[in-house]
């Protein structure tokens, strides 16, 4: 489930997944795909100079898109992109199953499928400021302890965590380069 990160320049916004079916996570109304992120913070992370730019791509939506996070999660309420996710993919009514999937990408061709009902696909820029130590993900404004706690939620499956402790690839993969990254933004970033 999403929780609450600080902003340098919106205060606490919600970041992280919202279905434990799906690959896909909210930064507040961007919806993106988190092995998408993952890649594009593993090129981050092989730029030693510690300028970088990128165009990364995410889904925008109004708030009455989105749905209701909890009305879907407890079955009534199922309007809107989080409600239609939800309509394919229940909350689990065993506790015990509450742990996000592993294989979640492979629900994306579906998951694109619903989100272009409702938004077509925008670019924003993620862009390391090596001067300033932050990082800006369109609008929102990191500094490098912020998007630091973004990238351990990714890490630790958020909450519930991953099923059997299991992480996709790309995950691994994101912890491994960012851990050896050259790139002064990277440094001292922390994994749970």
């Amino acid at each position: 489930m999403p929780l609450m990160f600080k902003s340098l320049n919106h205060g606490e916004i919600p970041f992280g997944f919202f279905n434990i079916e799906t690959d896909m996570v909210l930064l507040d109304n961007y919806f993106f795909f988190a092995s998408d992120m993952a890649k594009s913070v593993v090129e981050m992370a092989a730029e030693e100079s510690g300028t970088v730019s990128q165009e990364w791509n995410v889904y925008v939506l109004e708030e009455a898109q989105i749905g209701n996070l909890m009305g879907a999660i407890s079955g009534v309420d199922l309007r809107g992109f989080i409600g239609e996710v939800y309509g394919h993919f229940p909350f689990p009514c065993d506790p015990g199953e509450l742990k996000q999937n592993p294989e979640g990408y492979t629900r994306r061709e579906l998951v694109e499928e619903i989100v272009r009902r409702y938004t077509s696909p925008s670019r924003i820029t993620a862009a390391i400021e090596p001067d300033a130590k932050t990082i800006r993900v369109g609008r929102y404004l990191f500094d490098g302890k912020g998007f630091h706690r973004l990238l351990n939620y990714l890490w630790t499956g958020g909450y519930p965590k991953w099923k059997s402790d299991i992480r996709p690839a790309c995950i691994v993969e994101m912890k491994d380069v960012v851990e050896i990254s050259r790139n002064p933004f990277f440094r001292d970033t922390a994994f749970d």
